[in-house]
């Protein structure tokens, strides 16, 4: 695991090369089909040469609740340890990541008229949502995103069923992951070396037809700008971009910003995560998997 642009999924695919794994994408983003561009997705070829699980496995109007996803990668291990080889799980979704080593709490089903309650507030004013979540779960509200409509909407929801928070639920949960597990962290080098990044590579999405990428998405007429697909960094500006909220300049700037924010994010996860190896990116492959296999074999 690591922050957005440090080098993971090129780090994955060197020891693909040399150790039995088999790739397990854990990133809320690449489980959408046609956004492949701005999601820094590996190529047809590159996936036909090592293949990822849980990559292109929804279409961007629908939603991937983290449910689904600790459903589907239990499945998805086990099946790959029924082939004698290891899953290798990669991405920087760090909410999927600690959804699965500390599992699901029980939390109430869904209730229609609590939800369409709440719902109606959005449209009175955007903001009252996520600051009631901080009125009344102030620890939820710090991991959940102010525009993620969805989870804000779920987290009250629990509330208002239960009467207990969404924090307060999740700490009496009981689970264990059933599997022994050898966690990485990927870091960048420098916080220059980062930044410099994260710019160079969405200047290259830029080249490669990011923008025709997100056209084709708006010109569905399905979509909108509150699904979680389209609130994906760098989608949510190009899309504004598309329909004149904002200029070119604008979009790149905030496109770069939220890239930069996502990676702190990530980063402030991985300070209190435990039981990691910390390992800093020097661009040579050959090192870094060299000191992944001796961890591994110790």
């Amino acid at each position: 695991m690591g922050p957005t642009a440090c080098g993971k999924s090129a780090i994955a695919v060197k020891l693909r090369q040399l150790i039995p794994v088999e790739l397990v994408s854990v990133d809320s983003a690449l489980i959408y089909r046609g956004m492949n561009i701005g999601t820094a997705k590996p190529t047809s070829r590159e996936l036909l040469d090592n293949p990822y699980y849980l990559i292109d496995i929804k279409d961007p109007i629908e939603v991937y609740s983290v449910g689904e996803f600790h459903k589907d990668v239990l499945k998805i291990i086990e099946h790959i340890f029924s082939l004698g080889r290891i899953p290798l799980l990669v991405g920087g979704t760090m909410f999927y990541f600690k959804i699965l080593l500390d599992g699901l709490p029980q939390l109430p089903t869904a209730n229609n008229k609590v939800r369409s309650y709440l719902y109606s507030m959005v449209k009175t004013n955007k903001n009252f949502l996520y600051n009631k979540l901080r009125e009344i779960d102030f620890e939820s509200s710090k991991r959940i995103h102010p525009h993620d409509i969805q989870r804000i909407l779920r987290a009250l929801e629990i509330f208002y069923i239960s009467g207990k928070t969404l924090t307060h639920l999740t700490k009496l949960k009981k689970y264990q992951f059933p599997y022994k597990v050898v966690q990485f962290s990927i870091m960048p080098r420098s916080k220059n070396w980062l930044v410099n990044n994260i710019c160079t590579r969405f200047s290259n999405m830029l080249k490669s037809g990011f923008q025709k990428e997100v056209e084709h998405l708006l010109n569905r007429g399905d979509l909108n700008i509150n699904l979680p697909s389209m609130r994906c960094v760098g989608y949510r500006q190009m899309w504004d971009y598309l329909i004149n909220n904002l200029s070119y300049d604008d979009m790149i700037h905030k496109s770069i910003s939220a890239t930069k924010k996502l990676a702190k994010n990530q980063l402030t996860w991985l300070k209190n995560w435990s039981n990691i190896n910390i390992l800093k990116n020097n661009d040579n492959l050959d090192d870094i998997s060299s000191q992944i296999i001796k961890i591994i074999s110790q």
